[in-house]
């Protein structure tokens, strides 16, 4: 194994001259334009003349004032399929509000109809009063889905079915895209 390591006097030489008449290539260093920077999802021409934030109704967990009643009682129901779920386990509050604002506008962009947010239940301690209630991101949603940069996307909100996690997940009926008039097909 040693003699694998050590260098051979002639083997040096023979490769110094190999190589003596090789000269590197110039390459141009080549250097960003510019940073890659991600577009922001932004609401469709459409939706920006439509939609005022003071036009909405505030959300409020399990009324759906917007839906006809058959639209509402499967979503209450949980009989709409879900197209996509968010887990907030182990999230800061900030952390957790940012993932559910990406979550929703993604999930809108590729015309998902029904999504669900798990939130978890919140820690519980028997022996400590203060912990009993806590569940800061449970409670939270419902009022992140009324932020400006999220209401026009949402419809309404309910609480899971058990098989979906129960009192620590929600079901989130987003707005149907439908197509402008100038494309519309007859």
């Amino acid at each position: 194994m040693k003699k694998l390591l050590e260098k051979q006097p002639e083997d040096i030489e023979s490769w110094q001259e190999e190589i003596s008449g090789i000269r590197r290539l110039k390459q141009p260093e080549e250097r960003p334009s510019a940073p890659l920077v991600l577009d922001e999802v932004r609401l469709s021409p459409q939706m920006e003349g439509v939609y005022n934030i003071n036009s909405f109704t505030p959300l409020v967990l399990g009324k759906t004032d917007c839906l006809d009643r058959n639209t509402a009682e499967k979503f209450r129901n949980g009989r709409f399929k879900i197209d996509a779920r968010l887990d907030l386990h182990g999230r800061t509050e900030k952390e957790a509000f940012a993932a559910v604002l990406d979550f929703i506008r993604y999930s809108f962009s590729l015309k998902r109809r029904c999504v669900l947010i798990i939130t978890g239940k919140g820690i519980k301690k028997e022996d400590d009063v203060w912990y009993e209630a806590k569940g800061i991101i449970r409670e939270a949603l419902p009022g992140w889905l009324n932020h400006a940069d999220i209401r026009p996307f949402v419809l309404g909100i309910t609480q899971a079915l058990p098989a979906d996690g129960g009192s620590g997940a929600f079901y989130v009926l987003l707005k149907r895209q439908r197509l402008s008039n100038q494309t519309q097909k007859f």
